[in-house]
């Protein structure tokens, strides 16, 4: 799981990306750890970790506009 209390500057346990997916898509997450986020690329929502915890709602998700770029694929499926 996530080891830092905010979610930043921690890893993901790469079994936890594999099991999680955006609720809307479905798809594969990836982590971003400079911003302690997992992000749906399809979805361009960036879903916080709270407390080491995925906060899992497309509500609580910022999104990602398309002038900004994604972050690299540093963690998840392929």
């Amino acid at each position: 799981m996530v080891d830092g209390r905010d979610g930043k500057n921690a890893n993901v346990d790469p079994r936890l990306l594999e099991l999680l997916a955006c609720p809307l898509t479905k798809g594969p997450l990836t982590w971003d750890p400079e911003r302690g986020e997992l992000i749906s690329r399809v979805a361009r929502l960036a879903y916080p970790v709270r407390d080491g915890i995925p906060i899992m709602l497309p509500s609580e998700a910022r999104a990602i506009p398309l002038e900004d770029g994604l972050p690299p694929r540093l963690g998840g499926p392929s």
